[in-house]
């Protein structure tokens, strides 16, 4: 903040605070930020002339709805939001992929913490038995 002084005396009552902005500096500062990027652009872009061939790759189709295996306390084990249990896992999670391939398909594993490791397992076992080796185990962020 500047300051104007009036007169010549210099007195205490004589001194009125400025209420304009200097602009000077940040024009400054801008000009010569203005004047390293115009510099640094032309550096950045590539120079080197290449003759790409045209792209043939088919559009990617939206990906598939994700399947989700819940395991509660108690042993409960559900796929999405209906109950199974262990022994018909396998052929509800075929039926729940359809045609895709068990290999590929990626199994997520949503499991309470108070639940048995044995039962962790279980459910475990049972994808590998059948085929789904991609497992995705889900927990909370903190």
């Amino acid at each position: 903040m500047g300051a104007k002084l009036s007169g010549s005396g210099g007195g205490r009552d004589s001194v009125e605070a400025m209420s304009e902005i200097n602009v000077t500096p940040f024009v400054d500062v801008m000009l010569v930020l203005l004047i390293i990027f115009m510099v640094a652009a032309p550096m950045a872009a590539v120079t080197v002339e290449v003759a790409l061939p045209p792209a043939t790759a088919k559009p990617s189709t939206n990906p598939p709805k994700p399947v989700y295996i819940s395991i509660q306390p108690g042993g409960s084990i559900y796929l999405g939001d209906s109950k199974t249990d262990l022994a018909d896992l396998g052929d509800d999670l075929r039926t729940n992929i359809g045609k895709r391939n068990p290999e590929k398909e990626r199994i997520f594993i949503r499991a309470d913490k108070n639940v048995l490791y044995g039962d962790f397992m279980g459910v475990m076992n049972m994808l590998q038995d059948n085929g789904f080796y991609s497992v995705a185990l889900i927990g909370l962020e903190e």
